[in-house]
């Protein structure tokens, strides 16, 4: 989990612009199925602040309620429920057993919840700080379109526009995969491959010299491993879900059945993806020269656990594809690199 005031140095090697007092401030904002990322300039580095995308349903109860605020642990009424949201919803899940519920589902506004917008709204606003000063800008994240549903994805990011609008910032948005390609790939004039593992979605976007040329996005993520993990093995997807953030080795035999079932469907995951990219360069028309091989960096919470990397290389290298590419590596910052390249975003578009 991303602290709630993380500072990091060395933001675009100190190139990016500054909003001038005259046009308020900018952020990027990532907002993952899973969690729900901010980033701000501080100084020559910057701040990151995260939220759980998440909340759960308690009976009302004052008593409740008082402890809810001893231990700073955010909630909001809604008629006859205590709906307790963000990080503290985790470990409300964790104690009782329980599901957490999503105000998104594979990268879109979850459309079997009715108060999402809402609680969604609550996160934002917390993380941002409230209403904007006049001409603050956000960039905030969107998925590749999913194969399933492509025009949906018009319909949210309308949702998000207005919703940031209504807190007074100006909005613009980034494909989260070209987020990862400008938050990670500067040295390399922002070529290559970003790839976002997240919760609900895996994005992937091509740019050349920061100009997009293809991307996509897979309806895999971390939330789809989590729950065919559980059917599997009958435990919850909060439960899977903390044994994997304890320490999961991809590289290790699988001492229990939960982790053989964790290390089966990583693998298909990593192979959906490979075979995504190798189907997307075969029908790009306008790919450009390359004089140098391309690098491939992977973001997200799902490209953390110990031994991702490797196997992911060993995937992409098995399916030769038609152009060179420069190796795979991990981000620097893979819980915040969406945030950060949204953030750049932002602060060029000064």
């Amino acid at each position: 989990m991303v602290s709630k005031k993380t500072v990091r140095k060395g933001l675009s090697s100190g190139k990016a612009l500054t909003r001038s007092n005259g046009h308020g401030e900018a952020a990027g904002l990532d907002l993952g199925t899973s969690t729900v990322v901010t980033a701000r300039k501080n100084g020559g580095g910057f701040r990151s602040a995260a939220e759980l995308n998440a909340f759960i349903d308690l009976p009302p109860s004052r008593f409740t309620e008082q402890i809810l605020d001893q231990n700073d642990i955010d909630y909001v009424r809604d008629g006859r429920r205590i709906v307790v949201y963000g990080n503290g919803a985790a470990k409300f899940a964790n104690m009782f057993n329980a599901e957490t519920r999503r105000p998104m589902r594979h990268g879109l506004v979850n459309a079997t919840e009715p108060h999402a917008q809402k609680l969604l709204k609550v996160i934002v606003k917390k993380l941002l700080g409230g209403k904007a000063s006049k001409g603050s800008l956000v960039c905030y994240s969107v998925p590749g379109a999913p194969f399933s549903a492509p025009t949906s994805l018009v319909y949210h990011e309308a949702l998000m526009k207005q919703m940031l609008e209504s807190l007074g910032y100006e909005a613009k948005s980034i494909n989260e995969g070209l987020a990862v390609v400008f938050s990670e790939l500067e040295n390399e004039n922002f070529s290559g491959i970003g790839i976002s593992f997240g919760g609900g979605l895996t994005n992937v976007a091509l740019a050349y010299l920061s100009v997009p040329v293809f991307s996509f996005a897979i309806e895999k993520g971390g939330d789809d491993i989590d729950e065919a993990v559980g059917k599997v093995t009958g435990e919850t997807a909060t439960r899977v879900r903390t044994i994997k953030e304890e320490g999961l080795d991809l590289n290790r035999r699988a001492r229990t059945k939960i982790e053989g079932a964790l290390q089966i469907y990583y693998q298909d995951l990593i192979n959906t993806v490979v075979e995504g990219i190798e189907e997307a360069l075969s029908r790009t028309d306008s790919m450009p020269k390359l004089d140098r091989p391309l690098p491939v960096v992977l973001a997200g919470g799902s490209a953390l656990p110990k031994g991702f990397k490797l196997k992911f290389e060993r995937a992409l290298t098995a399916q030769k594809l038609p152009i060179p590419l420069a190796g795979v590596r991990l981000g620097k910052e893979p819980l915040t690199a969406t945030a950060r390249g949204a953030l750049l975003a932002a602060l060029y578009e000064n």
